[in-house]
């Protein structure tokens, strides 16, 4: 009995590793034959040894700076559907963090004060320049708040899409299983295990929508398929505890307007998460002069779903309480 069992093991084993090989084999393929659709879109900028992609349309007074989420691969696509809404009459600029869209892979720590650095000379360097309006979703909400705490002069405003607070990533630190499951996922990634759920790499969603022709949506595939949960993902998730930390020790960004959109479920409403979700959110616009909260129904990726909703409330937040108050003062 024990050797039969020994030969099953064995056996299975075997079978993983082959399709292993077979799996890795066919990624590695795949990212050469996919290489061929990413002619760079935007503009690559060496930065501290690396390259940072910034892509900038549209024209006028204001500049938007566009900060996409964790894992989101391919920024200047997924948030087309809202960028370019703001580009029709402002000056839109998406910036693609290190191992994001077409920019390189840095491969460092990513702690708050590398991202920040890379991210404002990028934009200077791309014909960008201060002040700006930021418009962070999830985990760039860290960035963007300890911009504003450190370089207050920079930041016009803040528009944060469902944003994590420091003070949440400070509350909830994360546990062993969470680490080893972000080693883990790095790992399958890798070896190209990521292709086997392509709904979990790219968003549906946006293959659904029609604001990316169908040109851009292959070439949001294979970007998202070259970068998905790569080394510098990774990495920020790891950091984020510290990250968050360096912005909790600094005085709140009290004289910079922000306005927080809080994306709530259908199906999360009432929970005990959103409950506490929303109280950090109105403790935080609490400790900023001037500051809203707007609830939008939707998931977490609500630029996907509210784009017209979102914008109206950006502008008339930007006008009615920044502009307005900038002329009473002239």
């Amino acid at each position: 009995m024990k050797k039969l069992l020994k030969k099953i093991v064995i056996y299975f084993i075997a079978v993983m590793l082959i399709g292993l090989v077979g799996i890795f084999s066919y990624h590695r393929y795949q990212l050469s034959k996919e290489s061929k659709l990413l002619g760079n879109k935007g503009t690559l900028i060496e930065v501290d040894h690396q390259k940072i992609n910034v892509y900038t349309e549209g024209d006028g007074q204001d500049t938007y700076v566009f900060m996409a989420g964790s894992g989101v691969a391919a920024p200047i696509y997924e948030m087309k559907g809202l960028y370019s809404k703001f580009s029709q009459q402002h000056k839109i600029a998406v910036i693609e963090r290190a191992g994001y869209g077409y920019s390189g892979v840095a491969k460092d720590e990513r702690d708050i004060d590398t991202i920040l650095a890379q991210t404002r000379e990028a934009l200077l360097k791309s014909g960008n320049k201060p002040p700006y309006i930021l418009v962070p979703h999830s985990i760039s909400g860290v960035e963007a708040i300890y911009w504003a705490q450190k370089y207050p002069e920079e930041i016009k405003g803040i528009i944060a899409l469902d944003i994590g607070l420091p003070s949440q990533y400070v509350e909830h630190e994360m546990g062993t299983v969470d680490f080893w499951t972000v080693k883990g996922r790095n790992l399958l990634t890798k070896l190209g295990v990521h292709r086997l759920t392509p709904s979990k790499v790219y968003s549906p969603e946006v293959m659904k929508q029609s604001f990316l022709s169908m040109e851009e949506k292959e070439i949001y595939k294979a970007l998202s398929n070259k970068n998905t949960f790569n080394d510098d993902m990774k990495n920020e998730l790891l950091q984020v505890y510290e990250n968050s930390l360096k912005s909790e020790e600094l005085p709140k960004p009290k004289d910079t307007p922000i306005l927080l959109i809080d994306a709530i479920a259908e199906q999360n409403k009432g929970s005990q998460y959103t409950k506490y979700h929303s109280q950090k959110y109105a403790e935080f616009a609490e400790q900023v002069n001037i500051a809203d909260v707007k609830v939008l129904s939707g998931t977490h990726s609500i630029y996907l779903y509210k784009p017209d909703e979102i914008y109206q409330f950006a502008i008339d937040f930007m006008k009615t309480k920044v502009d307005n108050k900038e002329r009473s003062r002239e």
